[in-house]
This record gives C-alpha cells, structure tokens and sequence, in this order.
C-alpha cells in the first residue's frame, strides 16, 4: 500500500484542556514520542507509510545491497529500534545476484507486493525493476515469491518504481534510461494492467536538463507522489548521489490527464538541497507518510557529513531522516531545509496572529512571518521537565532571557535558568505556552520576543503557541 493520498490533516492543539476537548483517540496520537534523527541509521531510499491497520511499515536500501527486510511500528518514532524481518535475500550466483537496491511494500487488491530493484551476479548495475508477492497477510512473517520483472517498452536500466492511485486508476511510477536519450534515468508514467504489467504505453514525465539535475550524473530518480491542495505533485531525486544530491518537484492539476506530459510543470530550481546550516548532506529519495496526528511528513535519506571516501554509492552513512511537511500559500509543498540531529521540531504560531511564527533573524528572535526554516525550533529536554528552544539554523543555540525580559539567542551551555522553560497547557486555553523559570511566560510584545506577565486577554494570546 502506497502512501494514502487523502488522509485527513488536524492541526495539533498541545495542551491539556484541548487535547481533552479534542477526545481520547487524539490525545493518544498527541501523546506518540516525537521521531529523532537520524530516524535509522544506514537505511537509504526508504518508504515508509502508515497502513490502514495502524501500523507504520517501512522498506529501504541496505549498505550491503543484498537483501530486502520490513520494519512495522505502531508508532513512526518507533521505527528507530523495531525488528527488521528479512523476507528475501539475494541470489549468489545468476540473476537477481547483484546490487538490490530500493525496495517498497506496496498492497494490490489485498496481498502484499515488494517493487525492488536488481543486478544480476556477473553485472552488478545491469539494474531492472522486479515484483516479489506474499502468499500470506503478514508481510513480515509470510511466505515470498517471485512474481516476475517489471515489464517496461525497453530492457534497459530501471529503477525506483512505486505504486500510487489517483481517481480511481491505479499508476506504476518509475525511473528508466530510454534508448535514444543521453541520461542515465528520466521518470515514466502508466496505469497498471497487473503488477507487472502496464496498461498503456509510458508516458515520459521529465528528462533531466537542468543544471542541478545533471551535477555528476544526468538524473531523475526516487519519484514520490503527493496528492495535496488540488494538484498531483511528484518529487524527484537529481544528480550524483554525494552532497550535489537533492530534490525536484512535478505538479499537475488533479483533473488533469496524468498521462500528458505537457500537464506537468517542473520546479525551475531544486526544492530540496544539502544545508551547511543544519549539517546534513545529500537529501534525497524520499517519501511521504503522515505522523500520528495526521499531519505530513517528509521522509528522506542523508549523510551528516560532506566528504566521502571512494564511490558514494558504497559510503554506508545514508541514514533515513523525517520531517515536517508544509506547504506555501498557493498549496505548494515547502521542503524547507534538512533539519539536522535530534528531535522533529515545531512551528509556533501565537494564538493572536494568524499567520505568523515564532522566528529568528540571525540572533534575534521575532513574531512574524519569513522562510520557513527560520521558524523551526526543536525542543530540547532540559533539568526538571524543563526544554529549551534551539533554532534549527542555529544548532547549539538556543533562547535565552536576559536582564528585563528581553529574549535573544545565545550558544547552550550558559545559565540554564535563563534558558529553560517549563512547557504548560496554554494560557488561552488551548495550544502551549512556556513559562521562565524566574517568572513571567515567553511572548511577543509589538513583534519582539519577551518574557512577561501575562495577565489579562491579550497577554494570555500573546502568550500562548499552536504547535504546527
């Protein structure tokens, strides 16, 4: 089963009081652990969905290429550490024996399949797409069989399929190297007749051109549908697979024939890079699930360091990562930047105006609105149940008070009373709000950030946060 592409999305109000208003169930998925990356270590190109059963599953590359194994977690932070079964392994000798590379679980008609990519023993890259069936409901524990190639206009280098339904009209989704045209992949569409088989001759969605696409290798790989806010987006993985890795973005409207390639326009410029800031290298291959709240999630592999010895391909560090999606006002996804270690973080409206966060400009901390990666900040478990609020542009920074309630942010490590806050039930009655441990609660005052009391109306507003 591929990502559900019509979940429905709530916005998380974290408090007490609204969560109890909001129900059990909700206050259940509210109380889920917040992910951490790197979410798992040294599992490239990973799909990962949350299937009508509750479960979370996911699938992704090994360094050693050569077997296929699925996660399943009743929680997505949970993935980090739950077992992974092996349901197949490669061949030594012949067919099949070479690299395996980007498996995903998929459900068609109620039995599981696995879309994965192979070389065969004596031709490790002569990469092609194959689908393994289940002959049981459990994935994890039931019997695999081979259902046959996937079969493709040409026996050439294919790779990165994945499954998607739109309007009632199951699509196969891949990345393949066409005769005729100089790219090492560009990316293809079709309805699906069987697992193996199209429906229809492709469609070519796009042929990497671009200058950030073709850096090393001429790339498009990893497609990854989205269907959002009235258009059918598909994100991409471009160029080498080292630092110049990163992501592009098709759209098309949803009432649009998917098959027209002049229905789809692509991103003049990539919408996912590597980020000095946030020290992680190469994003890409990703996917779309949704947290237990319902809310979007970016899931994506990259290296927390630059410099690579030898072949990317053979560098083991590309560890799976996720993230909050968001999107622009014309309902466009915002890949923002790779957050870096530790904790997920937030956005934090204040309750008394809409559309604008907590944010920084260099050192300054503000109420206002402005791209979106200066308005994330992780929490960071402090003393006594306290946190405190590091920027993720900033790392080893966090907010901090100083003499007459201002608000700046300083490297950690100084007074951890100026620095810490306790996270309370909203003042307002709904969303959070923090309060300084020397008095006073974190809010805004005339676009700044201050610690102050908060008193009557206004000030409650002022001081109280829907996390988004």
């Amino acid at each position: 089963m591929t990502f559900d592409p019509t979940p429905s999305r709530r916005v998380l109000l974290a408090g007490a009081g609204a969560l109890a208003a909001a129900g059990p169930a909700v206050a259940r998925a509210a109380s889920a652990p917040a992910p951490s990356n790197p979410l798992v270590r040294q599992r490239a190109d990973a799909l990962i969905f949350k299937h009508h059963d509750g479960q979370y599953y996911m699938t992704a590359s090994v360094p050693e290429y050569d077997r296929l194994a699925i996660r399943r977690s009743p929680t997505l932070a949970g993935l980090a550490t739950a077992k992974e079964s092996v349901v197949w392994r490669r061949p030594k000798t012949g067919k099949l024996g070479g690299y395996i590379w980007a498996p995903e679980l998929h459900e068609i008609d109620g039995r599981w399949h696995i879309y994965f990519a192979a070389g065969d023993a004596d031709e490790p890259f002569h990469i092609r797409t194959y689908v393994l069936r289940c002959l049981d409901k459990d994935a994890l524990t039931g019997r695999w069989e081979m259902a046959g190639q996937f079969q493709t206009p040409w026996d050439t280098f294919t790779l990165d399929s994945t499954i998607f339904s739109h309007k009632g009209v199951r699509y196969a989704l891949w990345a393949q190297q066409e005769p005729g045209i100089k790219t090492n992949s560009n990316l293809y569409l079709a309805p699906l007749a069987s697992p193996t088989t199209l429906a229809r001759p492709p469609a070519r969605l796009t042929v990497p051109t671009l200058d950030w696409e073709i850096r090393g290798f001429k790339v498009a790989e990893g497609p990854a549908p989205l269907i959002r806010n009235g258009k059918v987006f598909i994100s991409y993985s471009a160029s080498a697979t080292d630092d110049r890795y990163c992501l592009g973005l098709l759209a098309a409207d949803e009432n649009a024939d998917l098959m027209s390639p002049d229905a789809w326009s692509k991103s003049p410029e990539p919408v996912f890079v590597s980020s000095e800031e946030t020290r992680v290298w190469g994003p890409g291959h990703n996917s779309f699930t949704v947290d237990e709240q319902g809310r979007d999630v970016l899931v994506y592999h990259g290296r927390d360091y630059k410099k690579i010895q030898g072949d990317p391909l053979f560098d083991p560090n590309r560890h799976t990562r996720v993230q909050r999606l968001y999107y622009k006002a014309d309902g466009t996804p915002d890949f923002g930047v790779p957050v870096g270690a530790g904790a997920v973080p937030d956005r934090f409206a204040p309750l008394d105006r809409p559309g604008a966060f907590l944010r920084h400009e260099g050192e300054r901390p503000l109420v206002g609105a402005g791209p979106l990666p200066t308005t994330q900040f992780r929490q960071k478990p402090g003393p006594a149940g306290t946190v405190s609020l590091e920027p993720i542009l900033k790392p080893g920074h966090v907010l901090s008070v100083s003499a007459g309630g201002a608000v700046a942010i300083v490297p950690a490590g100084g007074d951890p009373k100026r620095a810490s806050f306790r996270r309370i039930p909203g003042l307002a009655g709904k969303g959070v709000s923090f309060a300084a441990l020397n008095g006073g609660c974190l809010r805004h005052r005339d676009g700044a950030v201050v610690v102050a009391p908060a008193q009557d109306a206004a000030g409650r507003a002022a001081a109280t946060f829907l996390v988004t």
